[in-house]
């Protein structure tokens, strides 16, 4: 009997986190989306950039696929404030990278390419922290969880801090566009192969 008294807190426990958790995607849905809105509705206000957009899909990609997986988060048995924070401090980098790529005004800059590449240290820096996140929200649901991933799975999260790295260094525009169009096909290919079910 308490047991299952347990695991009932539990489980209300973890419907009053994603609710915080749904908050903070929301906003950051709602960030990226009204951005592009505001693209389409004066397309001749503010020169755009084919790699800034392609960041913005990445970004939406990963805030949806991000909300499907943390479904996960309802088989976690004990729940603490500290793993309660980190799922709120995770949740919250999708945030700041929606507003980093949707800034209030562009007042300083020449357009979308202009402040990218100026912004590209903070954009990079927080898309890397967050794929650090990543592994630690992996290892929170669980060895087997972890191993689902496949082999490839840690190292490509190492590999796209490196790129990201770079991406901080360099303002090559060849280079910007070849990792933002590698970085959604990966993605896109990653979440058809391991997120399509929850088994």
């Amino acid at each position: 009997m308490a047991q299952t008294a347990d695991l009932t807190g539990n489980v209300d426990l973890y419907l009053h986190v994603r609710v915080l958790v749904a908050i903070i995607l929301g906003l950051s849905v709602t960030r990226l989306i009204s951005g592009v809105a505001t693209l389409i509705q004066h397309p001749g206000r503010t020169p755009i950039w084919s790699v800034h957009l392609g960041w913005v899909a990445w970004a939406l990609l990963n805030v949806v696929t991000f909300w499907w997986w943390e479904f996960r988060l309802s088989f976690v048995q004990h729940w603490t404030f500290g793993l309660y924070a980190f799922i709120c401090v995770y949740a919250s980098m999708y945030y700041f990278l929606s507003a980093l790529l949707f800034p209030q005004d562009l007042d300083d800059y020449r357009g979308y390419q202009d402040y990218f590449l100026d912004r590209r240290r903070w954009f990079f820096g927080l898309i890397a922290l967050t794929e650090a996140l990543d592994v630690v929200d992996t290892l929170i649901k669980g060895e087997q969880h972890l191993r689902s991933l496949g082999p490839e799975y840690l190292p490509r999260i190492g590999a796209f801090v490196l790129l990201c790295v770079v991406g901080a260094i360099t303002r090559n525009p060849r280079f910007h566009k070849l990792f933002v169009f590698a970085a959604i096909a990966y993605e896109i290919s990653f979440f058809g192969r391991y997120y399509g079910t929850l088994n």
